[in-house]
């Protein structure tokens, strides 16, 4: 018997099976760059060795980081990226198209049983898919572009289930807010996380890709969630066809290395303290803090799915006086989506900014970053200290529901009053 992980990683190294603590060599299916951890990091180091890309029809490329260029560092950075796709024939660029955590599902790349690696910490978000996907650093991105292979110790399986259904105003981000506060950002032990039970498999695929996503704060290598119909329709629709997408799962009684379950009807809104995603508690905790601004942003929060929260408490509301209220929608192809069906309308309406489709605050880049002793709400992923900006900025998180209650009570509110 197996788990996904197992499965996964023993297809990625040709073998029947795997055993956990064994290292394994594995050929990688995809990698994937963004501009700020890729091109201008392997480019010089490819030239030195005098190598080539193993298959530049493997690698995707995204710009995602230093956009809108505003800068010369930033300007050469982005050129960099534009330059190398050219010279080493990757055709998979997508360049000012969103953030690669969602551009990359989203454009039909991922799918079940692949082995994937990305050169950002939070590229477990492919684990959602059925995919073993993992961050990693530059010089081992280098092996990979160079020999297509790299190895990994096979990892053991934390299963975290959900039993019941997750409340109004209650989503991904909450389960890990939860989860991150309840364990630590160790709680993973660098092995594979896999999300069970019927409160998961209810949900949507991009909050499927928050749980995965976020993984990282909670110290896994992957997060996982086993293939099915929600997976086949969303990667149908983003053009997989439908002989590719295979069912990956867990063999049942699969050893484990822990099993933690949850009644997902108990769970409430979370929202963590500065400046940790560990800080976390129920929104109640936090009620009577203030806020200059509410940020809805990011990779694990400003998906389409993520914007229609929002658009579900800010419909006919306006923001406090005195708050600012920034949306950056992760992509583009989101942003228009929300466009057509009304959802951004809603949030303009309700006094939002919109900023461009890209990492902007939550990677501490642009033009908008926070003001010494800025209160803040943010559906970010990660709260440390002067990483969207001044050191003396006071960062909260929250889901989506919960920044856009937020905006509108001017203080740290639970959004449950708001869409009952």
């Amino acid at each position: 018997m197996q788990t996904l992980a197992q499965k996964l990683v023993a297809r990625a190294a040709g073998r029947a099976a795997v055993t956990p603590g064994e290292i394994v060599t594995c050929k990688v299916d995809l990698a994937m760059m963004h501009d700020s951890g890729g091109p201008r990091r392997v480019k010089p180091m490819l030239e030195r060795l005098g190598a080539k890309v193993w298959d530049p029809a493997k690698v995707v490329v995204i710009t995602d980081h230093y956009l809108p260029a505003h800068d010369e560092e930033s300007r050469r950075i982005v050129e960099v990226a534009r330059e190398w796709v050219r010279e080493a024939g990757v055709a998979s660029f997508y360049d000012g198209q969103g953030i690669c955590h969602v551009v990359l599902p989203e454009r039909g790349h991922l799918r079940p049983g692949m082995f994937v690696v990305g050169g950002d910490s939070h590229s477990p978000t492919g684990g959602a898919f059925a995919a073993y996907m993992f961050g990693v650093g530059a010089t081992e991105m280098l092996g990979v572009l160079v020999t297509g292979e790299i190895w990994l110790k096979v990892p053991q399986t934390i299963a975290m289930e959900f039993d019941g259904a997750f409340g109004p105003g209650v989503c991904a981000k909450d389960v890990m807010l939860f989860l991150i506060g309840r364990f630590g950002m160790d709680g993973g032990r660098y092995e594979a996380v896999e999300y069970r039970g019927p409160a998961i498999r209810a949900l949507p695929m991009q909050e499927r890709m928050t749980l995965a996503n976020m993984t990282a704060e909670l110290g896994g290598q992957t997060g996982l969630i086993a293939s099915d119909e929600a997976t086949r329709d969303y990667l149908r629709a983003a053009g997989v066809p439908a002989a590719a997408i295979e069912e990956w799962a867990s063999d049942a009684g699969a050893p484990l290395a822990a099993h933690h379950r949850f009644d997902a009807s108990a769970l409430e809104p979370q929202v963590a303290a500065p400046h940790s995603p560990a800080n976390a508690a129920a929104v109640g905790a936090h009620r009577d803090v203030s806020i200059d601004l509410a940020y809805i942003g990011a990779c694990t929060g400003a998906k389409l799915a993520d914007l229609r929260m929002a658009a579900r408490v800010l419909r006919g509301r306006k923001r406090a006086p005195g708050v600012r209220l920034l949306v950056a929608p992760a992509s583009l192809r989101d942003q228009e989506a929300a466009a057509r069906e009304g959802t951004l309308g809603a949030l303009v309406d309700a006094g939002a900014e919109l900023l461009p489709n890209a990492c902007g605050i939550c990677a501490g880049y642009g033009e908008h970053l926070l003001a010494p002793d800025t209160v803040a709400i943010s559906s970010t992923a990660r709260n440390f200290k002067g990483r969207m900006g001044a050191p003396t900025a006071q960062v909260y998180l929250g889901s989506p529901y919960t920044v856009a209650a937020s905006a509108v009570a001017g203080r740290i509110a639970d959004p449950r009053e708001l869409v009952q």
